[in-house]
């Protein structure tokens, strides 16, 4: 992760007597230090330092190095842009490994010197690393993105970012990037089998996508609040979604099954989230306490709490995020095959995006592809096509039919 410094670069006095200050690793010398004169560049200079981002124009004599292209795009444009209530996004952490790669490879190079050789190499060191094709593509046109707002901004000349534009993305089967199988539905099989080696909140999460089609990081979001109640089917819309920067609402369809999940969590507290892993932690704790088959001495609880820590680095949260709930799941798949000798029949691991997949695919096949559309939440029917695995019966009936 990139580094900021918001503080504002002092006026110093140098050994000959010059009033002086440091800005982007340059010293700028603004006359005679204490005099009235001199405090007046200074302020002019900080504020043309500001307005341009904590950037100053380039000498026509001097070269923009990539370092220093990445750090203002950097505090420009990833850090104010990327934000969803206050918070960064999950893309701030991919560009900012996207640009690590490009720094660490071409950091001290200069801007007009890197050309679509270079960016290859660049995309070279992501597939040695054994990144898919798909995420090496990704991480290329992010360096990209870089250098075209640097050319919009004009700090890189625009035959630069036209010569980027050059290099072409990876193809799958003639390239040595790895390929990732496609998500696909998981088995309800693999599903129900994991289903008693999760916690009730875990649990309920699960079921919940599997009825609705929702989002992982929907159904961890979850309050009372955003779930209007009053009609036979509820509406549950999300305080934040993932196409919100779009202008686009999003709200999930509740029916009676799902009601009949969900109802056993709504809270008196409309802004608590509905499942927390802290809760969960300390039904697991109670549940232990109550299986133990020694008796809990004195000298026992002691001895835990001089084990418990008393500022612990990590703590359970009042909601999951969509890595947590995926742990748990994990965590109940490894539970389940301690419990399967045979290794033929061992659950594979699946994640929770694939019951997204599971929905979308019911509904397509029971309702077709329009409804499960408006459902899943997609603009076009070419989204959902992705999610809904196709229904090859139809296809095997028509066949058999035409001959």
């Amino acid at each position: 992760m990139i580094r900021t410094n918001t503080r504002v670069p002092k006026l110093c006095r140098h050994a000959s007597g010059q009033a002086v200050v440091r800005l982007g690793g340059k010293d700028h010398y603004v006359g005679r230090f204490g005099t009235a004169d001199a405090q007046a560049k200074y302020d002019a200079l900080i504020a043309d330092w500001l307005s341009r981002g904590r950037t100053l124009p380039v000498a026509e004599n001097a070269e923009l190095s990539v370092n220093e292209l990445v750090l203002a795009y950097w505090q420009q444009h990833v850090e104010p842009h990327y934000k969803k209530n206050g918070k960064a996004t999950s893309e701030v952490s991919c560009i900012g490994a996207a640009l690590g790669f490009l720094t660490d490879a071409y950091g001290l190079t200069a801007v007009s010197e890197f050309g679509p050789l270079r960016l290859k190499s660049v995309r070279q060191k992501l597939i040695e690393r054994g990144m898919s094709r798909g995420v090496v593509n990704r991480y290329v046109g992010k360096v990209r993105a870089c250098f075209r707002w640097g050319t919009e901004n004009e700090l890189v000349p625009p035959s630069v970012f036209h010569g980027l534009q050059a290099v072409a993305g990876l193809k799958a089967g003639r390239c040595e990037a790895r390929e990732t199988d496609p998500v696909k539905p998981v088995p309800n099989a693999f599903v129900d089998a994991v289903l008693p080696f999760v916690s009730a909140q875990v649990k309920a999460m699960i079921e919940l996508q599997r009825l609705t089609a929702m989002r992982p990081g929907e159904v961890c979001m979850m309050r009372t609040c955003d779930i209007d109640v009053t009609g036979k089917v509820w509406l549950y819309r999300p305080q934040t979604h993932k196409l919100e920067h779009h202008g686009k609402a999003r709200e999930i369809y509740l029916g009676p099954r799902a009601q009949a999940v969900l109802r056993p969590w709504l809270r008196p507290d409309l802004q608590a989230y509905l499942f927390s892993p802290a809760e969960a932690k300390a039904a697991q704790a109670a549940q232990r306490r109550q299986e133990r088959k020694t008796p809990l001495y004195p000298s026992h609880v002691r001895h835990q709490q001089q084990k418990r820590k008393a500022k612990p680095k990590r703590t359970p949260k009042d909601y999951y995020i969509s890595a947590s709930y995926n742990q748990a799941i994990e965590y109940g798949i490894t539970r389940a095959n301690e419990h399967i000798d045979d290794e033929e029949k061992q659950i594979p691991h699946w994640h929770a995006n694939q019951l997204r997949h599971n929905a979308a695919t019911v509904l397509r096949k029971e309702y077709g592809i329009e409804l499960a559309r408006i459902v899943l939440g997609h603009s076009t029917a070419f989204t959902t096509e992705i999610y809904a695995e196709t229904d090859r019966d139809q296809a095997f009936a028509a066949v058999a039919k035409i001959g």
